[in-house]
C-alpha cells in the first residue's frame, strides 16, 4: 500500500507539470544549471552556487506530522509538530504551483545494506539540487517501478503560516507515516539530505538497526572504525586516511551484523581546506560534478577556501568514488574501535581516553563540544555545547531509544570506545594551545590498531575515564591535561565547572533513563 501511494503521487507530480525529466546524469545536469544560471563552473569542472538567504539548516522551519504512528514515539521536547490537516493543504498547494513548470527528477537509494535499502524519489525545481543529491545518495543500477520515500523540494515556493500553519515561509515538513517530505523556501541543499536522515532515524529502530551521525573506515586487517562528532571536531578529516578505506563520512547504520552507509556521497566543509592537510578532500572539490556550495571563486575561477564572507558553512558534494580509497559497497563489519570526538575549547578533557560501556552511553548522549570566541556574536568565551547522540536535530525518538540501541551494540561486539580531544591543552582557549593533528593522528593510530588495549591506564579523578600513562610518540606530559597547564589550581576550577555542565545537561535524561528500566 506504501508504495501506491509513492507511485500515484509520482503520477499527480507529472500530471501537473509540463515535464518531469528522470535520471539526468551529471553532464546534461551541470550543462543545464549553467545555462540557466544557477552557478558557475569552477577549475576543475567543479559547479559553484549559492543558496541565497538560508546557509544552514533552518532549525526552527521544520516539522513532524502528529498523527497515529508519530504522536507517542516522537521526542516532542526536540521537533516541532505539524497537524495533518495542514501538512494536506502544504501537499496540495505546492502540487498546484507545478502547473506547466518542469521539474528535475532523480531515482535514488539510501541505505547500502539491502535489506534495509530504502528508494527515494525526488523532484527539484533546478538542476544544481538535482545533481547534489545524485552525488549524495546511492546511485542505482536498475530503477523500480515505485518509491518508498518521496521528496518535493520546491526552494521557490513560500509557505503561508496561517494557511499552512508553518512559522515562516519556509518549510520543512515530513511526514513519517507516509515517508513523504514537502521542502519549500529554502534553496540551502543539505536540507534534503537530512530529510532523509531523519526519516531513516524514525524508522530504523522499529527495524533493529541504529542510526547514527558518525563516519566510519575500515582496516587493511577488516577491523571497522566510528567517529561521531559535532562540527570542527575533526570527525570528516581523521576519518579520511589514506591507510584505511572510508565507508561513509557521515550517517550510518549499525545492524546485528555490522555496519552500513546510508549515502553515496560526502558532504565536506571546505572552510579553511588545505592541500597538505586534506588532500584526499581538496581534490574531490576539484572534480567534475562536484557541487560547490557558497564557495567563492577567484578570478582563475579556483575556489577561494578561506573566504567567509557568504558564510563559514562552506560545503562540497560529490560522489564516494571521487576519493581515491573507498570500501567497496558501502559496509563494513561490527565495529572493532568507537571514537567520540570533541574539540574541548576549556583544555581540561585528556587528548584520549577510554570509556566504559556505562560512559559511552554517558557520552553518546551527551554529544559534547565547545564553541570558542570569534565563531559567534557575544561568545567570549568558551560554551559547552550539548547535542544528543551527536545529532539531536535528525533525532525523531528520544534519545535514549537510541542510547540503549548503542548499549546492546556495543556489548554484542565488544568494541573499545575512545574519547579523543582534538581541542585545547595547556589552557583554555586563549591561553592555551589547540592539540596539534600529527599527535591527534597518533593517538587515534594508537586506539586503532589495539595498540591502547593492554596499556597501563590510570583513572582520571574527576571524570572517571581512563587516561593512558604512555603512547610512543606522544610526550607522557601531553596526556595529562592538568600537568599541561601552569596554574594547576584554575585548572581544577575549570574541570569542576565542566563536569558541572555535563551533570545538568544529563538531568534531562535521567527520568526517562530511570522509567525504562
Amino acid at each position: 500500500m506504501a508504495r501506491d501511494f509513492h507511485r500515484d503521487l509520482e503520477q499527480r507530480i507529472d500530471g501537473m507539470t509540463a515535464a518531469v525529466v528522470w535520471d539526468e546524469l551529471p553532464p546534461r545536469l551541470v550543462e543545464n544549471a549553467l545555462a540557466a544560471g544557477e552557478g558557475r563552473l569552477a577549475a576543475g569542472g567543479a559547479l559553484a552556487v549559492t543558496t541565497g538567504v538560508y546557509t544552514g539548516r533552518s532549525v526552527r522551519d521544520k516539522f513532524v506530522v502528529r498523527d497515529g504512528l508519530t504522536t507517542d514515539r516522537v521526542w516532542w521536547d526536540n521537533n516541532q509538530a505539524m497537524t495533518p490537516e495542514h501538512f494536506e493543504v502544504l501537499l496540495a498547494d505546492m502540487l498546484a504551483s507545478l502547473e506547466g513548470r518542469t521539474l528535475h527528477a532523480q531515482h535514488l537509494l539510501a541505505g547500502a545494506d539491502p535489506r534495509h535499502q530504502l528508494e527515494v524519489s525526488v523532484f527539484t525545481e533546478t538542476s544544481w539540487h538535482a545533481l547534489f543529491i545524485r552525488n549524495l545518495l546511492i546511485r542505482p543500477q536498475q530503477v523500480s517501478e515505485a518509491a518508498d520515500i518521496t521528496i518535493l523540494h520546491l526552494p521557490g515556493f513560500v509557505a503561508d503560516p496561517v494557511r499552512h500553519g508553518t512559522r515562516s515561509g519556509t518549510v520543512i515538513a515530513l511526514d513519517m507515516t507516509r515517508k513523504l517530505v514537502l521542502i519549500g523556501g529554502t534553496a540551502y541543499a543539505g536540507e534534503i539530505k537530512k530529510s532523509v536522515f531523519s526519516l531513516f532515524n524514525f524508522h530504523a529502530p522499529l527495524n533493529d538497526v541504529l542510526p547514527m551521525h558518525c563516519s566510519a573506515n575500515i582496516g587493511r586487517d577488516g577491523d571497522t572504525a566510528l567517529f561521531f562528532g559535532l562540527s570542527g571536531t575533526g570527525k570528516t578529516t581523521l576519518s579520511n586516511d589514506p591507510e584505511r578505506l572510508l565507508i561513509g563520512d557521515d550517517e550510518h547504520g549499525w545492524t546485528r551484523d555490522g555496519v552500513f552507509n546510508l549515502e553515496g556521497g560526502c558532504y565536506a566543509k571546505t572552510v579553511k581546506l588545505s592541500s597538505t592537510a586534506e588532500p584526499e578532500i581538496y581534490e574531490a572539490t576539484r572534480s567534475f560534478g562536484t557541487v560547490l556550495e557558497n564557495l567563492k571563486l577567484g578570478e582563475d575561477l579556483a575556489p577561494l577556501y578561506d573566504d567567509i564572507s557568504l558564510t563559514e558553512n562552506t560545503r562540497a558534494a560529490y560522489p564516494l568514488e571521487t576519493l581515491p580509497a573507498v570500501a567497496a559497497g558501502g559496509i563494513g563489519g561490527d565495529p572493532r574501535t568507537v571514537v567520540f570526538l570533541t574539540a574541548d575549547a576549556f583544555g581540561v578533557l585528556p587528548p584520549i581516553s577510554r570509556l566504559t560501556p556505562e560512559q559511552a552511553s554517558f557520552h553518546f548522549l551527551s554529544g559534547y563540544t565547545a564553541k570558542v570566541a570569534g565563531t559567534e556574536r557575544g561568545i567570549t568565551e568558551p560554551v559547552a555545547t550539548f547535542s544528543a547522540c551527536f545529532g539531536a536535530p535528525f533525532m525523531p525518538l528520544h534519545p535514549t531509544v537510541y542510547g540503549r540501541l548503542l548499549e546492546e551494540r556495543l556489548k554484542a561486539s565488544g568494541a573499545r570506545v575512545y574519547l579523543l580531544n582534538t581541542g585545547w591543552t595547556g589552557g583554555g582557549y586563549g591561553v592555551g594551545r589547540r592539540i596539534d593533528i600529527a599527535t591527534t593522528r597518533r593517538l587515534l593510530g594508537a586506539a586503532l590498531s589495539g595498540e591502547l588495549d593492554d596499556s597501563e591506564m590510570r583513572v582520571e579523578p574527576l571524570f572517571g575515564m581512563q587516561v593512558p600513562l604512555r603512547v610512543d610518540g606522544v610526550p607522557p606530559r601531553a596526556l595529562d591535561p592538568r600537568a599541561s597547564w601552569n596554574d594547576v589550581e584554575a585548572y581544577d576550577r575549570t574541570a569542576e565547572r565542566l563536569q558541572q555542565l555535563f551533570a545538568d545537561n544529563f538531568r534531562k535524561f535521567e527520568a526517562v533513563a530511570v522509567a525504562a528500566e
